[in-house]
């Protein structure tokens, strides 16, 4: 299984069917929201963007591997399920550290704004309807 090959795919049809089997079972993930470590908490949290986010669409802009380092820049956008549905865009990194088996047993995403630049999206956007 190509490690990269599979985080294109999934990150085109994210967070639908994504891959699982690629990740440690004991995974630990940070954002600026949140961290955690185990794979079933990854999946309740994907599960979470998949079932309260509405048009999500994760655009990829690179994906480089250097050994056990894997690197990924990204922006991903949703429309946050209020009653004048603004749609919100998050631009970042996110970087992977893999174990000997290829599997990754570390995901830190970074974003380039703020946690309150995400939460003025909400009420300030120009792309709500």
């Amino acid at each position: 299984m190509d490690i990269i090959e599979t985080l294109k795919a999934d990150y085109k049809k994210f967070p639908v069917d994504q891959t699982y089997s690629i990740y440690a079972d004991n995974v630990y993930f940070q954002d600026p929201m949140t961290k955690f470590r185990g794979l079933e908490r990854y999946k309740k949290m994907i599960q979470f963007i998949q079932t309260w986010f509405l048009n999500i669409k994760m655009d990829v802009h690179g994906i480089r591997q250097e050994k056990d380092f894997i690197k990924t820049e990204w922006t991903l956008s949703w429309n946050t399920p209020l009653p004048w549905k603004p749609r919100i865009s998050i631009s970042g990194w996110s970087e992977l550290k893999t174990n000997s088996e290829n599997l990754i047993v570390s995901h830190i995403d970074y974003w380039y704004c703020s946690r309150f630049d995400v939460l003025k999206q909400h009420f300030f956007s120009l792309n709500s309807r």
